[in-house]
Formats: structure tokens, C-alpha cells, sequence
């Protein structure tokens, strides 16, 4: 198991109970990260970043926010996530980065 760095840990742990939700890794979540390892979208290496946007998909969660550039909040793999979504009967899933939903009042006039 991979843990978060103890920022992401600290983040997380300060929200409150009613915005998170636990999605279990069953067979369905499993099959849809084997298809996106399938489709080459992700190595086998990356079995976690397939869960994790799987279990995402799979609960029809709205979105992912992730600080993973590599793997996830990549434009060509979201493309590629949401294609094998679609084929499987699932809907699209939206993958930001934190800093896309940041509310920077700073800037509206720019």
C-alpha cells in the first residue's frame, strides 16, 4: 500500500467527515483498472493511479483533484480514461489539479 505524503495526509485528515466518502476495490473497480492498464494508458507499475480514477468512475464520484501530473491530471490520459469509460459503459470522470478549483479573487479582472 502507498501512503500520501504527510501534506496530502494533513489535507486530507482535516476535512470533515461528510465530504469523504471510502470506496471499496472490488471486481468491478479492478476490471476497469485492468482495461486502462490494457489500453496502455497506464504500465502495470501504475496499478494504484488505474485504481484509483477506476474507483472514482466506477462511483460515479464528479470528479478527481489530484497533484499527479504524470499519471492522472494529463490531458492525452484523461482522453484516454474517459474513451475506455465510455466503452465500458461508464461516464466521463473530470481530473483537475487543486490549483484549477483554487477561488484566486486576486485575478478575476485579468
Amino acid at each position: 500500500m502507498v501512503t500520501a505524503p504527510d501534506r496530502v495526509r494533513q489535507i486530507f485528515e482535516s476535512l470533515p467527515a461528510d465530504a469523504v466518502e471510502e470506496i471499496s476495490i472490488d471486481s468491478e473497480v479492478r476490471e476497469l483498472a485492468t482495461a486502462y492498464v490494457a489500453a496502455n494508458i497506464l504500465g502495470p507499475k501504475m496499478e494504484n493511479d488505474a485504481l484509483h480514477v477506476a474507483a472514482a468512475t466506477a462511483a460515479r464520484a464528479d470528479m478527481i483533484l489530484s497533484w499527479n501530473f504524470r499519471h492522472m491530471v494529463n490531458f492525452d490520459r484523461i482522453l484516454k480514461f474517459n474513451g475506455v469509460n465510455m466503452l465500458n459503459g461508464y461516464s466521463q470522470i473530470s481530473i483537475h489539479s487543486p490549483l484549477e478549483l483554487a477561488n484566486d479573487d486576486e485575478n478575476q479582472n485579468i
